[in-house]
């Protein structure tokens, strides 16, 4: 199976070339939640997809921690292929795979045992609280399987691939979907049977990712010698990513915040956002597949020494960024009240109404959220931590005061701005790391070369 290298060849062609599978890949991954979402919504009740939806954030606090560590690990193995140095790439995928293991089970031990906790704080409504205690639950209980698909697709991803990961995700949609049918229509579980199917599903993704990753990428054969790694190359992976985890951490607490003011206004509101909210991820995905696809792009050639193709990259990813969301907002506007309705039933009005409140609010802003996303995977791409942390920052603290402010003061539409005060905040802050950065990182490569 081939590598592919990103650091020579037009920019924009590139990385819309590069991102076509992922966005496939990541519409594929919005099944595993629509497909718990809209089955349990149609064939459980409004409730059950409210207490679905209530555990959200939670779920988002816990993973995206690791899911962005183990990103910020494959942005290392990609500079290692950038500059063409294969001993380190088997080496940081080894390194990857040990600080995986370790942070997965630390969050795992500090999650499940608080389960109730979490729900209690957040104001969980009495009549749905039972329902998300389960599905919470199991979800926390089977964080390594969705971790280590994660892990091993950034790395298939870092070495230029992008079509690979595609082709487990299609698969195991498939299988979610017929999981989830089997385990609530035939047996009668509930939403405990979503949550279920959507681990156990995820977990065959990741055996099967694996297992094709080491047999069919000859530049990852790892060797006995490639575990053997050194205390400062694990910090170096950790330098990295941690900081990426704990800025999707600081913005996950703004995520919380909203929760919080949301779960105040009952199960219709909350079911009716959650329900926005889907439809939201999945318009959303061919910006985070862009953002996905300037990651891989932007490491190869920081590694590589090319910071003028990076600049390059930029300018070119903000055009596509802009067509996509004018693209997103007519989708939403032509097909954004049928979508809503799938997730019932029986369309109830007031919850439709509601959920088409918040994407009529969002599709104005659509483009601040694609900078937001472009800007963070160049930094991180150049190993700049630091700017995607105080980016965090930032849109944890206008989320929640947007949440908190405007939602006293507009009840359900404040808390529908939240998300595009936190956008617009965070992607100035974002676009000043940027060109600091670049600036920095040029003035370094000439000194190096006087």
């Amino acid at each position: 199976m081939a590598t592919k290298e990103l650091t020579s060849g037009k920019p924009v062609k590139l990385i819309f070339l590069f991102m076509l599978p992922m966005f496939f890949g990541n519409l594929f991954q919005q099944i595993y939640n629509l497909a718990d979402a809209l089955i349990v919504g149609r064939t459980i009740g409004l409730k059950a997809l409210a207490a679905v939806g209530a555990t959200s954030p939670m779920i988002f606090l816990v993973i995206s921690f690791i899911f962005a560590s183990t990103q910020g690990f494959a942005v290392v193995t990609a500079q290692r292929f950038g500059a063409r140095d294969y001993e380190n790439v088997r080496k940081s995928v080894a390194a990857g795979f040990i600080l995986s293991f370790v942070l997965t089970f630390i969050m795992t031990i500090i999650s499940l045992p608080f389960v109730q906790q979490m729900l209690d704080i957040l104001r969980t409504p009495d009549d749905i609280i039972n329902l998300a205690h389960d599905y919470l639950f199991i979800m926390f209980a089977g964080i390594i399987a969705t971790v280590f698909y994660n892990l091993t697709s950034n790395i298939i991803r870092a070495l230029g691939d992008s079509k690979t990961p595609l082709y487990f995700l299609i698969f195991a949609s498939i299988l979610n979907i017929f999981l989830d049918l089997l385990f609530i229509l035939k047996f009668n579980m509930g939403v405990s049977g979503a949550a279920i199917a959507t681990v156990v599903s995820q977990a065959v993704s990741t055996v099967l990712c694996i297992v094709f990753m080491f047999k069919k990428f000859p530049i990852l054969k790892l060797k006995k010698e490639d575990w053997n790694v050194d205390k400062s190359f694990l910090y170096e992976h950790l330098k990295v990513g941690i900081p990426m985890g704990f800025q999707m951490s600081v913005l996950t607490i703004g995520i919380i915040a909203l929760q919080y003011v949301l779960n105040g206004l009952g199960s219709t509101a909350i079911a009716a956002f959650t329900t926005a909210m889907r439809v939201d991820q999945l318009v959303s995905q061919s910006l985070l597949a862009l953002a996905a696809a300037v990651a891989t792009y932007t490491a190869q050639n920081y590694g590589a020494g090319k910071l003028k193709r990076i600049r390059e990259g930029a300018r070119a990813s903000v055009l596509i960024a802009f067509i996509i969301s004018i693209f997103c907002a007519i989708f939403i506007l032509t097909c954004g009240e049928f979508v809503v309705n799938l997730f019932m039933d029986v369309p109830n009005e007031e919850v439709t109404k509601l959920a088409m409140e918040y994407l009529h609010i969002i599709i104005i802003f659509f483009f601040f959220l694609g900078l937001l996303l472009i800007y963070r995977n160049i930094l991180q791409g150049m190993g700049n931590v630091m700017a995607p942390l105080f980016s965090g920052v930032a849109e944890l603290i206008m989320r929640a005061l947007a949440a908190f402010k405007l939602g006293e003061i507009l009840g359900y539409t404040g808390i529908c701005l939240a998300t595009p005060c936190a956008w617009i905040a965070a992607a100035i802050v974002l676009y000043i790391g940027y060109k600091i950065s670049l600036i920095k990182n040029i003035k370094k490569i000439r000194k190096i070369a006087k």
